[in-house]
Protein backbone atom coordinates (compact mmCIF):
# COMPACT_ATOMS: atom_id res chain seq x y z
CA UNK A 1 0.00 0.00 0.00
CA UNK A 2 1.65 3.15 -1.03
CA UNK A 3 1.81 5.88 1.81
CA UNK A 4 -0.05 9.04 1.58
CA UNK A 5 1.54 11.99 0.92
CA UNK A 6 0.37 15.56 1.97
CA UNK A 7 2.35 18.81 0.45
CA UNK A 8 1.82 21.75 2.14
CA UNK A 9 2.82 25.50 2.12
CA UNK A 10 4.66 27.55 5.25
CA UNK A 11 4.84 31.39 4.94
CA UNK A 12 7.83 32.48 6.69
CA UNK A 13 9.49 36.14 6.08
CA UNK A 14 7.80 36.27 3.06
CA UNK A 15 8.85 33.28 1.31
CA UNK A 16 6.13 30.45 0.63
CA UNK A 17 8.24 27.23 1.44
CA UNK A 18 7.40 24.14 -0.36
CA UNK A 19 6.83 20.76 2.22
CA UNK A 20 5.85 17.55 2.28
CA UNK A 21 4.63 14.74 4.61
CA UNK A 22 4.48 10.91 4.56
CA UNK A 23 5.20 7.40 5.61
CA UNK A 24 5.12 5.53 9.06
CA UNK A 25 6.78 5.37 11.77
CA UNK A 26 8.88 7.60 14.03
CA UNK A 27 8.91 11.25 12.69
CA UNK A 28 11.76 12.27 10.32
CA UNK A 29 13.12 15.64 9.36
CA UNK A 30 14.95 15.67 6.15
CA UNK A 31 16.54 19.25 5.51
CA UNK A 32 18.39 19.58 1.87
CA UNK A 33 21.55 20.83 0.91
CA UNK A 34 22.36 24.37 -1.26
CA UNK A 35 21.36 23.31 -4.78
CA UNK A 36 19.35 20.77 -3.95
CA UNK A 37 15.40 19.73 -4.22
CA UNK A 38 12.82 17.27 -2.71
CA UNK A 39 12.64 16.56 -6.31
CA UNK A 40 16.55 15.57 -6.45
CA UNK A 41 15.70 13.46 -3.17
CA UNK A 42 13.11 11.43 -4.27
CA UNK A 43 14.44 8.66 -4.31
CA UNK A 44 16.25 8.83 -0.74
CA UNK A 45 12.73 10.34 0.83
CA UNK A 46 10.95 7.13 -0.64
CA UNK A 47 13.47 4.62 0.64
CA UNK A 48 13.16 6.42 4.07
CA UNK A 49 9.46 6.94 4.07
CA UNK A 50 9.00 2.86 4.42
CA UNK A 51 10.34 3.65 8.02
CA UNK A 52 9.91 6.94 9.17
CA UNK A 53 7.23 9.74 8.95
CA UNK A 54 8.93 11.67 7.03
CA UNK A 55 8.97 15.75 6.82
CA UNK A 56 10.97 17.63 3.80
CA UNK A 57 11.10 20.91 2.02
CA UNK A 58 12.14 23.11 -0.42
CA UNK A 59 15.04 25.80 0.81
CA UNK A 60 13.79 29.60 -0.48
CA UNK A 61 14.91 29.94 -4.07
CA UNK A 62 14.75 26.21 -4.56
CA UNK A 63 12.10 23.54 -6.32
CA UNK A 64 8.51 24.51 -5.78
CA UNK A 65 9.28 27.28 -2.76
CA UNK A 66 9.42 30.86 -4.07
CA UNK A 67 12.19 33.52 -4.70
CA UNK A 68 13.68 35.60 -1.75
CA UNK A 69 15.04 39.22 -1.73
CA UNK A 70 18.53 37.60 0.69
CA UNK A 71 20.05 34.21 0.61
CA UNK A 72 21.77 34.14 3.91
CA UNK A 73 22.80 32.06 6.64
CA UNK A 74 20.49 33.11 9.45
CA UNK A 75 17.51 33.51 6.76
CA UNK A 76 17.50 29.61 5.57
CA UNK A 77 18.18 29.17 9.57
CA UNK A 78 14.90 30.77 9.78
CA UNK A 79 13.01 28.54 7.23
CA UNK A 80 14.03 25.61 9.33
CA UNK A 81 12.66 26.53 12.32
CA UNK A 82 9.33 27.89 10.95
CA UNK A 83 9.25 24.15 9.79
CA UNK A 84 9.58 22.55 12.44
CA UNK A 85 7.36 25.30 14.52
CA UNK A 86 4.82 24.73 11.76
CA UNK A 87 4.29 20.39 12.75
CA UNK A 88 5.86 20.68 16.52
CA UNK A 89 6.94 16.51 16.16
CA UNK A 90 7.66 14.57 19.47
CA UNK A 91 11.18 14.58 19.24
CA UNK A 92 11.75 14.08 15.73
CA UNK A 93 15.29 12.21 13.61
CA UNK A 94 16.59 15.87 12.23
CA UNK A 95 18.75 14.86 8.90
CA UNK A 96 20.97 17.45 6.92
CA UNK A 97 22.60 17.58 4.10
CA UNK A 98 25.57 19.81 3.80
CA UNK A 99 24.10 23.80 4.46
CA UNK A 100 21.56 21.39 5.91
CA UNK A 101 23.32 19.65 8.19
CA UNK A 102 25.02 23.17 9.53
CA UNK A 103 21.47 24.91 9.80
CA UNK A 104 20.16 21.85 12.10
CA UNK A 105 23.53 21.76 14.44
CA UNK A 106 22.79 25.48 14.59
CA UNK A 107 19.07 24.95 15.30
CA UNK A 108 19.66 22.35 18.31
CA UNK A 109 22.27 24.23 19.93
CA UNK A 110 19.99 26.54 20.75
CA UNK A 111 16.99 24.36 20.70
CA UNK A 112 18.12 21.41 22.52
CA UNK A 113 14.69 20.04 22.82
CA UNK A 114 13.55 20.13 19.78
CA UNK A 115 15.56 16.38 18.65
CA UNK A 116 15.75 12.95 19.77
CA UNK A 117 18.94 12.56 17.28
CA UNK A 118 20.85 14.26 14.38
CA UNK A 119 22.03 12.68 11.23
CA UNK A 120 24.44 15.00 9.82
CA UNK A 121 25.66 14.15 5.97
CA UNK A 122 28.27 15.69 4.38
CA UNK A 123 27.83 19.03 6.02
CA UNK A 124 28.74 20.81 9.59
CA UNK A 125 31.95 19.83 9.22
CA UNK A 126 34.63 21.83 11.80
CA UNK A 127 37.11 21.47 9.04
CA UNK A 128 41.11 22.80 10.24
CA UNK A 129 41.37 25.25 7.27
CA UNK A 130 39.37 27.15 5.19
CA UNK A 131 38.17 25.48 1.99
CA UNK A 132 37.78 29.32 0.29
CA UNK A 133 41.03 30.80 0.59
CA UNK A 134 41.67 34.11 -1.42
CA UNK A 135 43.82 31.75 -4.20
CA UNK A 136 40.85 29.30 -4.28
CA UNK A 137 38.09 32.09 -4.57
CA UNK A 138 38.84 32.83 -8.69
CA UNK A 139 38.08 29.16 -8.93
CA UNK A 140 34.92 29.09 -6.85
CA UNK A 141 33.51 31.71 -8.80
CA UNK A 142 34.04 30.57 -12.19
CA UNK A 143 32.00 27.17 -10.77
CA UNK A 144 29.13 28.94 -9.51
CA UNK A 145 29.06 30.71 -12.84
CA UNK A 146 29.13 26.90 -14.17
CA UNK A 147 26.26 25.95 -11.67
CA UNK A 148 24.16 28.88 -12.78
CA UNK A 149 24.34 27.81 -16.06
CA UNK A 150 23.85 24.05 -15.90
CA UNK A 151 20.47 24.83 -13.70
CA UNK A 152 19.22 27.43 -16.02
CA UNK A 153 17.56 24.74 -17.83
CA UNK A 154 15.43 23.75 -14.96
CA UNK A 155 13.90 26.94 -14.11
CA UNK A 156 10.00 26.09 -13.62
CA UNK A 157 10.35 22.81 -12.37
CA UNK A 158 10.35 21.03 -9.29
CA UNK A 159 14.00 21.28 -9.55
CA UNK A 160 14.72 24.83 -10.35
CA UNK A 161 17.63 27.09 -8.16
CA UNK A 162 16.95 30.85 -8.99
CA UNK A 163 20.34 31.50 -7.05
CA UNK A 164 22.97 33.99 -8.73
CA UNK A 165 26.05 32.52 -9.24
CA UNK A 166 27.28 35.34 -6.76
CA UNK A 167 24.73 34.38 -3.85
CA UNK A 168 26.07 31.06 -4.43
CA UNK A 169 29.37 32.21 -3.65
CA UNK A 170 28.46 34.44 -0.91
CA UNK A 171 26.66 32.01 1.21
CA UNK A 172 29.56 29.33 0.53
CA UNK A 173 31.61 31.88 2.73
CA UNK A 174 29.61 32.33 5.43
CA UNK A 175 29.45 28.76 6.08
CA UNK A 176 33.08 28.80 5.67
CA UNK A 177 32.78 31.56 8.55
CA UNK A 178 29.84 29.49 10.49
CA UNK A 179 31.84 26.37 10.59
CA UNK A 180 35.11 27.77 11.91
CA UNK A 181 32.87 28.04 15.07
CA UNK A 182 30.57 25.17 14.89
CA UNK A 183 32.75 23.14 17.59
CA UNK A 184 31.41 25.93 20.03
CA UNK A 185 27.62 24.60 18.73
CA UNK A 186 28.72 20.92 19.03
CA UNK A 187 29.30 21.53 22.69
CA UNK A 188 26.07 22.24 23.42
CA UNK A 189 24.20 19.65 21.84
CA UNK A 190 24.08 16.46 24.36
CA UNK A 191 21.93 14.66 21.44
CA UNK A 192 23.56 11.66 19.92
CA UNK A 193 25.26 12.47 16.74
CA UNK A 194 25.89 10.34 13.29
CA UNK A 195 27.60 11.58 10.23
CA UNK A 196 28.00 10.45 7.14
CA UNK A 197 30.73 11.38 5.56
CA UNK A 198 32.12 11.12 1.55
CA UNK A 199 35.74 9.84 1.41
CA UNK A 200 35.96 12.06 -1.80
CA UNK A 201 33.61 15.14 -0.75
CA UNK A 202 35.99 17.37 -4.25
CA UNK A 203 36.03 14.40 -6.23
CA UNK A 204 38.13 11.81 -6.96
CA UNK A 205 40.95 14.05 -9.24
CA UNK A 206 44.68 13.09 -7.93
CA UNK A 207 45.45 16.76 -9.56
CA UNK A 208 44.95 20.72 -8.22
CA UNK A 209 43.35 21.59 -4.85
CA UNK A 210 41.03 17.86 -4.96
CA UNK A 211 43.54 15.70 -3.27
CA UNK A 212 43.74 18.79 -0.43
CA UNK A 213 40.58 19.22 -0.14
CA UNK A 214 39.32 15.62 0.68
CA UNK A 215 42.40 15.39 3.34
CA UNK A 216 40.72 18.46 4.84
CA UNK A 217 37.30 17.04 4.98
CA UNK A 218 38.30 13.97 6.58
CA UNK A 219 40.87 16.26 9.49
CA UNK A 220 37.38 18.28 10.13
CA UNK A 221 35.91 15.19 11.21
CA UNK A 222 38.61 13.67 12.82
CA UNK A 223 38.85 16.90 14.37
CA UNK A 224 35.01 16.55 16.16
CA UNK A 225 35.30 13.30 16.75
CA UNK A 226 38.43 14.07 19.26
CA UNK A 227 36.39 16.94 20.55
CA UNK A 228 33.33 15.04 21.07
CA UNK A 229 34.12 11.01 21.07
CA UNK A 230 30.29 9.95 21.00
CA UNK A 231 29.89 11.04 17.78
CA UNK A 232 29.47 8.19 15.06
CA UNK A 233 31.22 8.72 11.72
CA UNK A 234 30.51 6.24 8.73
CA UNK A 235 32.47 7.10 4.88
CA UNK A 236 30.79 5.90 2.04
CA UNK A 237 33.23 6.21 -1.25
CA UNK A 238 31.57 8.94 -2.75
CA UNK A 239 31.76 12.27 -3.76
CA UNK A 240 29.11 15.30 -2.40
CA UNK A 241 26.52 14.12 -4.32
CA UNK A 242 26.09 11.00 -1.98
CA UNK A 243 22.42 12.03 -1.24
CA UNK A 244 21.21 11.42 -5.00
CA UNK A 245 24.21 9.14 -6.17
CA UNK A 246 24.30 6.81 -2.73
CA UNK A 247 20.73 6.82 -1.64
CA UNK A 248 20.37 3.20 -0.94
CA UNK A 249 23.31 3.10 1.12
CA UNK A 250 22.42 6.91 2.60
CA UNK A 251 19.17 5.30 3.84
CA UNK A 252 20.20 2.53 5.30
CA UNK A 253 22.64 4.46 6.93
CA UNK A 254 20.36 6.91 8.09
CA UNK A 255 18.23 3.77 9.31
CA UNK A 256 20.96 2.68 11.15
CA UNK A 257 21.93 5.69 13.25
CA UNK A 258 18.10 6.29 14.40
CA UNK A 259 17.22 2.31 15.51
CA UNK A 260 15.51 1.49 12.19
CA UNK A 261 17.89 -0.77 10.48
Amino acid sequence: MTAKIEHFTVHHDGVAIAASRGGRGRPLVLCPGLLTTQADLGELVGLLRRDHDVVTFDLRGHGLSSAADRYSFDAFLGDLAAVLAELSLPEPVLVGHSLGADLIVHHTSEHPEIGAELVLVDGANPVPEPFITERDLPEFCAMAEELRREVKSLEGTPRQVLLTGQEIVGLNLEVEAVRSGILDRYRKIDLPISMIMSTSMAGDSGEGRAPWRNRNWRAGIERLVRARPRTTTAWLDADHGLMVARAPEVARLIRRASGRA
